[in-house]
């Protein structure tokens, strides 16, 4: 993938404390833990016994809707790829 690609969803995965995708009608929020050169991980909940991890796949991304908690105004914020 692209270096200006992996370079913006570093910029998402450090927005806000926390992220959120909505792909194919699933919600997954959470925290980017890692990005790899054609996915990212999501992890979600806050302990292991409700938490998952989720990879995306950067070609789903176009398809999905990102954005970020702002905790300047506490509410999330659209975040464009």
């Amino acid at each position: 993938m692209s270096e200006a690609l992996i370079e913006r969803l570093v910029k998402f995965a450090e927005s806000g404390n926390q992220q959120k995708i909505v792909l194919n009608g699933q919600t997954h929020q959470g925290w980017i833990m890692e990005i790899t050169e054609d996915a990212l991980l999501i992890s979600t909940g806050f302990a292991d016994k409700t938490g998952k991890d989720i990879w995306i796949k950067f070609t789903d991304l176009p398809q999905a809707e990102l954005s970020y908690w702002d905790t300047q105004t506490d509410q999330w914020a659209h975040f464009q790829i």
